[in-house]
């Protein structure tokens, strides 16, 4: 700028002031004469170099040259003898504020593209709010969510992150499933036994990974917070009724079932072990609804987010229970005569379905896939920070654990016992039955303790999925959220159902092997096809013929298994004792 510009305005200025003037971001200077102008408060040219702004994914250089400081000479307003009223827009950072981009209500429609916009007598602002417009409502479809969402207890909280998602998926992912590991071995013995075990670990661990990553359809911008959801658009809405309907509901409703029966008799055992007398004064049966009472009241806990403490502490004491019986097992040493061989069938054709039915107890080791994309709704999605990012690392670090907890439990287990190892309760039945005299009773009582408040913690996060669905139908049918008492009776009448069901098939965790080949496709096979649908690989390349083939596999691999599991209940026997538990 010359002076011979700056005359032209009739002021005259030091050169070191004309300097200051072209770089300082401030608003310019009016002639002394002339009346104050009206104060206008926009977005001031020096927040395009603020932190909030410069961080922004939508924000380029061409929307803040070099030379975007510089206030023109068109800017100035007209001289005015009079105030005017104060002009407030607001400023471009705050379309990045939390609340913002965390909103599950607001699409573009409520945000126009000029709507921050100042009068004309106001800087030019369409260079930088145009490039805005396009990319904002990319970023905002991916929290546009069904406004029925913010009333049910999966989605009602969104303020989750990575520790929240380890915890659900550790207490998840171990539980009284893993107790029975060593009764898989006792069938493929070490070799097979660790092989299959080290490649189911891999696979689930695979189709983990492709369920995060489904999580969140950018072509879309729909978020799949449940797993039913995700089937339906995968399979349709018929075929996946047919697919996956039953599988999930039992690894929800089946899984509570199970996890009564082992809690109300591990609270059984406890009693026995600290009062140190066989006479009982309540039966399994009471000890049952014991159990069932306490996993009532915690089930009043509103959303998936509000379990998180919860989960917390069920996944400390699963790992506190699963390294306490590895280590009691390896330190009293091998029991005498100890022997490793498989067991061997009276038949080449029972042999077969033995070994299936041993890899059926391998596959229901590794469950949780049902409730993946549950916690994973629970967190805050943008373009920016999208939610399969802190889910990925809670998951990593939850296996990793995870696999230092089954593999020892597995392997030390059938180090100690061999054959020997009892086919129903499996670790825990061993200890007290080879144990109870020779390990102090405080440890067979924390044992037992971990184990009940591992059991009460998993009923909140398996049966969440079923609390979500029976609110669903009224939220939908009358389109408000679900008071605070109708929830209260509903979370009570599933509870109660579910004790009844425990009481009536209290043998149910005898047919571990049957239960974990019915729910495989939902861990091993499923993800696969979803992954083929969604993302669609190149024909005929190394992805699409790696989740073909998994996915093919994983059903082939259900139905033998299925079969398997119910020749060996009929083989075997089971003792059906219909409202008989001991």
């Amino acid at each position: 700028m010359s002076r011979e510009n700056l005359g032209q305005g009739g002021n005259v200025v030091a050169e070191a002031e004309v300097d200051q003037a072209t770089s300082a971001p401030i608003t310019p200077r009016h002639p002394p004469s002339i009346a104050p102008s009206p104060l206008v408060v926009s977005a001031p040219p020096s927040q395009f170099h603020s932190p909030s702004l410069s961080r922004s994914p939508l924000l380029t250089s061409e929307d803040h040259p070099a030379g975007a400081t510089k206030t023109p000479n068109t800017s100035r307003p007209p001289p005015s003898t009079a105030p005017s009223p104060l002009i407030v827009s607001a400023p471009p950072s705050q379309f990045h504020s939390p609340s913002l981009s965390r909103s599950p209500f607001l699409t573009s429609a409520d945000h126009p593209a000029g709507a921050t916009k100042t009068p004309n007598r106001s800087r030019p602002a369409s260079r930088f709010i145009t490039p805005l417009g396009s990319p904002l409502r990319k970023a905002l479809r991916l929290t546009k969510l069904d406004p029925h969402d913010a009333w049910l207890p999966i989605t009602e909280s969104r303020n989750g992150n990575a520790y929240y998602a380890a915890f659900h998926t550790l207490c998840s992912g171990i539980g009284i499933q893993a107790l029975v590991l060593p009764v898989a071995f006792t069938v493929l013995g070490w070799a097979w036994g660790v092989i299959c075990l080290t490649l189911a670990f891999i696979w689930q661990l695979y189709t983990l990974y492709l369920l995060v990553q489904l999580h969140e359809n950018y072509e879309t911008g729909i978020r799949y917070s449940r797993y039913m959801q995700l089937a339906s658009a995968t399979f349709g809405n018929k075929l996946s009724k047919l697919l996956a309907t039953f599988p999930i509901l039992y690894l929800s409703g089946g899984t509570c079932v199970a996890l009564i029966v082992v809690g109300g008799s591990t609270c059984k055992m406890l009693y026995q072990t600290l009062c140190g007398c066989a006479d009982q004064p309540l039966t399994t049966v009471e000890w049952y609804l014991v159990f069932t009472c306490g996993a009532v009241v915690l089930s009043q806990l509103p959303n998936l987010n509000s379990i998180a403490g919860v989960s917390l502490i069920g996944a400390i004491t699963a790992v506190g229970y699963c390294t306490l019986m590895w280590v009691v097992s390896v330190s009293k040493g091998r029991l005498p005569n100890v022997s490793y061989a498989p067991v061997k069938a009276n038949s080449d054709v029972a042999r077969v379905f033995e070994l299936l039915n041993a890899l059926g107890i391998i596959a229901f080791a590794f469950r949780g896939h049902n409730l993946v994309l549950e916690i994973q709704a629970t967190m805050p999605s943008s373009e920016k920070h999208p939610s399969r990012v802190p889910m990925w690392r809670g998951v990593k670090v939850a296996y990793v654990i995870v696999a230092m907890c089954l593999f020892p439990l597995a392997i030390a287990g059938y180090w100690a016992y061999g054959r020997a190892i009892p086919a129903n309760g499996g670790m825990l039945a061993a200890i007290y039955a080879f144990h109870s005299r020779d390990v102090a009773r405080s440890v067979l009582g924390l044992m037992s303790f971990f184990v009940i408040v591992n059991a009460l913690s998993s009923f909140q996060i398996y049966g969440m999925p079923m609390f979500d669905d029976m609110e669903s139908q009224y939220t939908q049918r009358f389109k408000k959220p679900c008071p605070w008492w109708l929830r209260a009776i509903i979370r009570a009448m599933f509870g109660y159902g579910v004790f009844f069901v425990a009481v009536a098939i209290p043998f149910l965790s005898s047919m571990a092997g049957l239960i974990g080949a019915i729910s495989l496709p939902v861990t091993l096979a499923h993800p696969c096809f979803m992954w083929l649908k969604f993302k669609k690989p190149k024909k005929y390349g190394p992805i699409w013929w790696l989740n073909w083939t998994l996915g093919l596999a994983g059903m082939a691999l259900s139905a033998v298994l299925s079969a398997a599991g119910v020749y060996v209940i009929i083989d075997t026997g089971i003792k059906l004792s219909f409202f008989k538990p001991q």
